[in-house]
């Protein structure tokens, strides 16, 4: 019963706004940044190397060149830090991991294939659309729970009939006695 309870809390923190992306893509992930009690909002651009987790517990990790320093900083997905995430450019990569950038410099860090084709593996924002099919059984669930009751309360019109048929059936026995 609690693992449904946490479940429940999870589904309602879970981000829906968010564009579905994979590996490999160019994103811009706009941050929340609070400087001196002033809130604005800073973007860090890079390929996606890594993403791993589900629903509530997704994370990401985006990988830059800056300055000639490969940089990697890793978001959590539905972090009401991360404002939006903007996909800038797709590629089509075959690795769950991009370690292998790590160890690349120049142009061949930064440079994947591009697509052709139809898209093909899972997206980030599928798990989003599970929690979304989820939230609206529920809901129809609810709703079907509240008609329930209303239907309940009249009483069928068939019962009292066959209460009146009990009665004469005890007296047919009866008269095959005497």
């Amino acid at each position: 019963m609690s693992t449904g309870i946490i479940n429940k809390i999870e589904r309602e923190q879970v981000n829906t706004n968010i564009s579905p992306f994979n590996i490999g893509d160019t994103v811009k992930v706009h941050c929340r940044v609070i400087e001196g009690g002033k809130e604005r909002i800073q973007i860090f651009e890079g390929i996606c190397i890594a993403r791993r987790g589900s629903l509530i517990n997704e994370s990401f990790t985006v990988r830059k060149i800056s300055s000639g320093e490969g940089v990697e900083r890793t978001f959590p997905l539905h972090s009401p830090k991360v404002a939006q995430i903007e996909v800038s450019k797709k590629a089509k990569v075959r690795r769950a991991r991009l370690n292998y950038l790590r160890e690349r410099l120049g142009k061949s860090a930064t440079t994947l294939k591009e697509p052709v084709g139809k898209p093909k593996g899972s997206l980030v924002g599928a798990g989003i659309a599970a929690v979304d099919a989820i939230n609206k059984a529920e809901e129809e669930q609810n709703s079907m729970a509240e008609e329930a009751p209303a239907a309940e309360e009249a009483p069928p019109a068939e019962e009292a009939p066959a209460a009146e048929e009990a009665p004469a059936a005890e007296e047919t026995p009866d008269a095959e006695k005497e």
